[in-house]
């Protein structure tokens, strides 16, 4: 009689965040997480006393020993700790959440025996792009501001960790992520940029979950809008991703 099968474990960090809480609700019976944040945030689903498989640390990205502490013993890392902001400040805060967290974390995945990292990058990486542009993931970058910039460093660090040193990666470029009931916005732009939480997440799990044999790849998170600023179709090949979800319809704004 063979025991259950182990989960696999997976450390996310900012997961305090809009999008970490919606992973969490997402994946709680699907991996055993490590919720990670800095001090003093409140995970607003934080597992009960007791919840098998997951636990809360709280510390600060700065903090290399703490991020490498944070990333024994788990198969996956799902970065999303960073300022969210595009109007973030470079000096007072992306130069050491955005830059320094991510090299901290990517540094601390390596040298921990982490399989895969999956990181959050930004369509802001590429908005410097003309709207009535749809980006391909093989486009070169193009920033619009700093937060954008910052951005396109954790990709290309990304990039060097998954070619130099053999660690998987996969940078997933973030749409609008919004809960449909919280906005109402039928500004064309926006819902070409638009993700659900529940498009995002499943996109999450399956690069968490994709072959062995990725070693870096960028991945589009947008939802399956009738107009996409990001394309997903390389996307939808290498991950399997099938969102639900089309802010056109979502929001009434239906085309013939």
């Amino acid at each position: 009689m063979t025991g259950e099968a182990r989960k696999t474990r997976v450390l996310v960090t900012g997961a305090a965040g809009g999008i970490g809480t919606a992973f969490f609700r997402y994946a709680r019976t699907r991996y055993d997480l490590r919720l990670a944040d800095l001090p003093g945030t409140s995970l607003p689903d934080a597992p009960k006393s007791g919840e098998s498989g997951h636990e809360v640390r709280h510390f600060d990205l700065s903090d290399a020993g703490a991020a490498l502490e944070a990333c024994r013993g788990v198969d996956a890392v799902v970065h999303l700790g960073a300022d969210p902001s595009p109007e973030a400040d470079f000096e007072d805060s992306l130069l050491q959440n955005n830059i320094l967290g991510t090299f901290n974390v990517l540094r601390a995945a390596h040298e921990a025996g982490c399989a895969r990292v999956v990181l959050a990058s930004s369509v802001h990486a590429v908005e410097g792009y003309p709207p009535d542009v749809q980006v391909h993931p093989s486009m070169p970058v193009r920033p619009k501001n700093p937060y954008g910039a910052s951005k396109c460093f954790a990709e290309a660090l990304a990039s060097y960790y998954a070619t130099e040193k053999g660690l998987s990666c996969v940078a997933v470029r973030i749409g609008a992520f919004e809960y449909p009931e919280d906005h109402e916005s039928t500004d064309a732009h926006f819902l070409s940029l638009f993700v659900s939480p529940r498009d995002l997440c499943q996109l999450l799990c399956k690069c968490v979950e994709a072959s062995a044999e990725t070693k870096f790849a960028i991945a589009h998170g947008v939802s399956d809008n009738r107009f996409k600023r990001l394309d997903i179709s390389d996307t939808r090949k290498m991950f399997g991703y099938e969102p639900d979800d089309d802010a056109f319809r979502i929001f009434g704004v239906l085309l013939d």
